[in-house]
């Protein structure tokens, strides 16, 4: 007389390529270029998004990347309809006022791409590349320290803050590791953006009119991410005689 006992086993990533949903956390550092480097230094990004792999180790993938930088090059030029003659703004109160200025924006991508076995670990790890398109906008953020400069404040700040916006694509070669481990598994390696933005104000304050140009804001720097796979279970069969 014979039996077949049937359980569940959880898919082991180093013994073959596996079919996956993984959730993914990411943080760039990245450096300006063409338009991009007239206004901003370097800037920093943090992100989630998730990753489809296929069992081909093909890649599918939608994020959103929050931005964020210190340096704004052209700070004195932005602010120079309020800035007195020793550079300063004075407050409601008649004194200087404490105020910062930063680099912030956003990113959405969707990307395709695909894990290549070269110097892979496992089938399902290797180099990687990928590529794709979104949307990236940025601005100049003034924080004016107790609201007490009504000209850098609420609805007047947006005639300072240069906000753009538009089409972005980008491109990602890197190393891909997944592993049998589900806390131990990361993607790193160097992104480029190339953004074609405009601006979405009706009127600049420091150029007093609206700014009409295209712009092409480009980005290239490292990132690295790590990965939560959530994997299909398979069955395994055991006989007993």
């Amino acid at each position: 007389m014979s039996f077949s006992s049937l359980i569940k086993a959880q898919t082991n990533p180093g013994d073959s390529a596996v079919r996956a949903f993984i959730p993914n956390f990411t943080f760039a550092y990245q450096f300006p270029g063409k338009d991009m480097a007239a206004d901003f230094g370097s800037n920093a990004t943090i992100g989630g998004g998730f990753f489809y792999k296929s069992k081909t180790n093909v890649l599918l993938s939608l994020d959103f990347n929050y931005l964020f930088g210190g340096t704004i090059k052209n700070e004195q030029q932005i602010l120079s309809m309020v800035l007195n003659s020793d550079g300063y703004i004075i407050d409601g109160n008649g004194t200087y006022a404490l105020y910062a200025v930063y680099e912030r924006g956003f990113s959405f991508n969707a990307r395709i791409g695909k894990i290549l076995n070269l110097l892979s670990v496992n089938p399902n790890s290797g180099i990687m590349i990928m590529g794709g398109a979104g949307y990236l906008s940025h601005f100049v953020k003034i924080d004016n320290q107790h609201h007490t400069a009504p000209q850098i404040s609420g609805d007047y700040a947006l005639g300072y803050d240069h906000l753009r916006g538009g089409l972005a694509f980008n491109q990602f070669i890197g190393y891909y590791f997944l592993g049998n481990s589900r806390i131990l598994n990361f993607y790193a390696g160097f992104e480029f953006y190339q953004a074609f933005t405009r601006s979405l104000r009706d009127y600049s304050f420091d150029l007093m009119k609206k700014d009409t140009q295209k712009y092409t804001d480009l980005f290239f720097g490292f990132k690295i991410g790590w990965m939560i796979p959530v994997y299909k279970r398979a069955p395994r069969k055991f006989y007993y005689y």
